[in-house]
Protein backbone atom coordinates (compact mmCIF):
# COMPACT_ATOMS: atom_id res chain seq x y z
CA UNK A 1 0.00 0.00 0.00
CA UNK A 2 1.47 3.35 -1.05
CA UNK A 3 1.53 6.30 1.31
CA UNK A 4 -0.54 9.09 -0.18
CA UNK A 5 0.05 12.69 0.83
CA UNK A 6 -1.80 13.45 4.04
CA UNK A 7 -2.22 9.78 5.01
CA UNK A 8 -0.56 8.99 8.31
CA UNK A 9 0.50 5.35 8.67
CA UNK A 10 -0.10 3.39 11.87
CA UNK A 11 3.62 2.62 12.29
CA UNK A 12 6.88 3.55 10.61
CA UNK A 13 8.12 -0.05 10.29
CA UNK A 14 6.84 -3.58 10.75
CA UNK A 15 3.57 -5.27 9.84
CA UNK A 16 1.47 -2.23 10.75
CA UNK A 17 3.50 0.11 8.49
CA UNK A 18 1.20 -0.43 5.51
CA UNK A 19 -1.97 0.33 7.48
CA UNK A 20 -3.28 3.90 7.50
CA UNK A 21 -3.64 5.14 11.09
CA UNK A 22 -7.33 5.95 10.55
CA UNK A 23 -8.01 2.24 9.76
CA UNK A 24 -6.03 0.75 12.66
CA UNK A 25 -8.83 0.81 15.26
CA UNK A 26 -11.20 -1.01 12.91
CA UNK A 27 -8.56 -3.57 11.97
CA UNK A 28 -7.97 -4.27 15.67
CA UNK A 29 -11.74 -4.83 16.07
CA UNK A 30 -11.73 -7.31 13.19
CA UNK A 31 -8.73 -9.15 14.64
CA UNK A 32 -10.44 -9.29 18.04
CA UNK A 33 -13.52 -10.80 16.41
CA UNK A 34 -11.84 -13.43 14.26
CA UNK A 35 -9.20 -14.18 16.90
CA UNK A 36 -11.81 -15.00 19.54
CA UNK A 37 -11.68 -18.66 20.56
CA UNK A 38 -15.36 -19.27 19.85
CA UNK A 39 -15.25 -17.55 16.46
CA UNK A 40 -12.27 -19.65 15.41
CA UNK A 41 -13.91 -22.87 16.53
CA UNK A 42 -17.18 -22.03 14.75
CA UNK A 43 -15.29 -21.25 11.53
CA UNK A 44 -13.35 -24.51 11.86
CA UNK A 45 -16.49 -26.58 12.49
CA UNK A 46 -18.31 -25.04 9.51
CA UNK A 47 -15.47 -26.00 7.14
CA UNK A 48 -17.29 -29.17 6.09
CA UNK A 49 -20.53 -27.41 5.21
CA UNK A 50 -23.84 -26.29 6.58
CA UNK A 51 -24.86 -27.14 10.15
CA UNK A 52 -27.88 -26.56 12.32
CA UNK A 53 -27.53 -24.70 15.62
CA UNK A 54 -27.72 -27.86 17.74
CA UNK A 55 -25.07 -29.56 15.59
CA UNK A 56 -22.75 -26.59 16.11
CA UNK A 57 -23.32 -26.73 19.84
CA UNK A 58 -22.58 -30.47 19.92
CA UNK A 59 -19.34 -30.06 17.98
CA UNK A 60 -17.97 -27.20 20.12
CA UNK A 61 -17.56 -28.51 23.66
CA UNK A 62 -17.92 -25.92 26.40
CA UNK A 63 -19.77 -23.25 24.44
CA UNK A 64 -22.96 -22.02 26.08
CA UNK A 65 -26.15 -21.34 24.13
CA UNK A 66 -25.78 -17.65 24.89
CA UNK A 67 -22.18 -17.49 23.63
CA UNK A 68 -22.95 -19.54 20.52
CA UNK A 69 -25.87 -17.26 19.64
CA UNK A 70 -23.83 -14.11 20.33
CA UNK A 71 -20.82 -15.29 18.32
CA UNK A 72 -22.93 -16.48 15.38
CA UNK A 73 -24.65 -13.07 15.24
CA UNK A 74 -21.28 -11.28 15.23
CA UNK A 75 -19.89 -13.53 12.51
CA UNK A 76 -23.07 -13.00 10.50
CA UNK A 77 -22.86 -9.21 10.97
CA UNK A 78 -19.30 -9.29 9.61
CA UNK A 79 -20.28 -11.39 6.59
CA UNK A 80 -18.31 -14.46 7.65
CA UNK A 81 -21.27 -16.78 8.30
CA UNK A 82 -24.69 -16.94 6.65
CA UNK A 83 -27.87 -17.89 8.47
CA UNK A 84 -30.79 -19.45 6.63
CA UNK A 85 -34.16 -19.85 8.37
CA UNK A 86 -36.76 -22.19 6.90
CA UNK A 87 -40.48 -21.68 7.49
CA UNK A 88 -41.13 -25.21 8.70
CA UNK A 89 -42.64 -26.77 11.78
CA UNK A 90 -40.53 -27.06 13.81
CA UNK A 91 -38.47 -24.13 12.49
CA UNK A 92 -35.12 -25.03 10.97
CA UNK A 93 -32.12 -22.67 10.97
CA UNK A 94 -28.83 -23.50 9.28
CA UNK A 95 -25.44 -21.82 9.33
CA UNK A 96 -22.72 -21.96 6.71
CA UNK A 97 -19.48 -20.18 5.98
CA UNK A 98 -19.95 -17.21 3.69
CA UNK A 99 -17.33 -16.67 0.95
CA UNK A 100 -15.52 -14.21 3.22
CA UNK A 101 -15.41 -16.86 5.97
CA UNK A 102 -13.96 -19.47 3.61
CA UNK A 103 -10.90 -17.25 3.27
CA UNK A 104 -10.25 -17.63 7.00
CA UNK A 105 -10.87 -21.35 7.24
CA UNK A 106 -7.34 -22.53 6.39
CA UNK A 107 -5.73 -19.94 8.70
CA UNK A 108 -7.99 -20.98 11.58
CA UNK A 109 -7.30 -24.66 10.93
CA UNK A 110 -3.55 -23.99 11.12
CA UNK A 111 -3.87 -22.03 14.38
CA UNK A 112 -5.98 -24.73 16.01
CA UNK A 113 -3.52 -27.39 14.81
CA UNK A 114 -0.58 -25.41 16.20
CA UNK A 115 -2.31 -25.03 19.58
CA UNK A 116 -3.08 -28.74 19.67
CA UNK A 117 0.45 -29.71 18.69
CA UNK A 118 2.12 -27.46 21.27
CA UNK A 119 -0.28 -27.58 24.21
CA UNK A 120 2.01 -29.86 26.25
CA UNK A 121 4.97 -27.49 25.77
CA UNK A 122 2.91 -24.45 26.74
CA UNK A 123 1.45 -26.25 29.74
CA UNK A 124 4.97 -27.16 30.89
CA UNK A 125 6.15 -23.55 30.55
CA UNK A 126 3.14 -22.30 32.49
CA UNK A 127 3.80 -24.73 35.32
CA UNK A 128 7.44 -23.58 35.59
CA UNK A 129 6.65 -19.88 35.47
CA UNK A 130 4.72 -18.34 38.35
CA UNK A 131 1.82 -16.27 37.16
CA UNK A 132 2.75 -12.83 38.42
CA UNK A 133 1.38 -9.50 37.31
CA UNK A 134 3.67 -7.88 34.78
CA UNK A 135 4.26 -4.21 34.27
CA UNK A 136 2.92 -2.92 30.99
CA UNK A 137 4.35 -0.14 28.95
CA UNK A 138 2.58 2.29 26.78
Amino acid sequence: MQDSPGTEMAAAIGPCASIPADQMAFIRQVLDRIGDKWSMLIIAVLKDGTLRYTDLQRQIPGISQRMLTHTLRQLQDDGLVTRTAYAEVPPRVEYTLAPLGHGLQEIVKQLIGWASEHHDDIRAHRSRTPSTPRATTG
